[in-house]
């Protein structure tokens, strides 16, 4: 079966990295104070963005690539409806088996899917509420720095 070419071309013009979705979930990631790694190619499944301090690796998956549940965006095109099932299959199954090994290795795996990236607020909350965090600090360094404050002699 011949693939169109302009179908071909436009699928070639979808990016790896840095996606407007992943690039949303770092801004909301820095803005919070935290600091990352990107694409550790050395984890299972490359994730997106790796926060080595809290052992956590995030994935931006696109909801239509990664079949995103219940999502207007994961549509299945009618052109060669096999080969899709078949390609989505294959995804669905390798995420799932990545999100796995990382699990088994000790990290924390969350995925963010590219409809939630829109909505940086609930981004910000999802965070606060997966790292701890109070006031724009990790909750360790809240505690740690109340000690500090309350050893001091006046």
């Amino acid at each position: 079966m011949k693939v169109d070419p302009i179908r071909s071309k436009i699928m070639r013009a979808v990016p790896r990295k840095d996606s407007v979705p992943e690039i949303r979930v770092r801004k909301v990631l820095h803005r919070l104070g935290l600091r990352f790694r990107l694409h550790r190619v050395d984890l299972p499944g490359t994730p997106d963005v790796v926060l080595p301090r809290h052992r956590a690796a995030i994935f931006v998956h696109g909801c239509f690539w990664h079949r995103h549940p219940n999502c207007a965006k994961a549509t299945t095109p009618k052109q060669r409806a096999e080969f899709w099932h078949a390609k989505f299959g294959s995804n669905i199954a390798r995420d799932a088996r990545n999100v796995d090994l990382l699990e088994k290795a000790g990290w924390r795996v969350l995925t963010v899917w590219e409809c939630e990236a829109a909505d940086t607020g609930r981004l910000e909350r999802i965070f606060r509420k997966y790292f701890k965090i109070y006031d724009g600090r990790d909750f360790r360094t809240a505690v740690k720095n109340t000690r500090r404050k309350s050893l001091r002699t006046p």
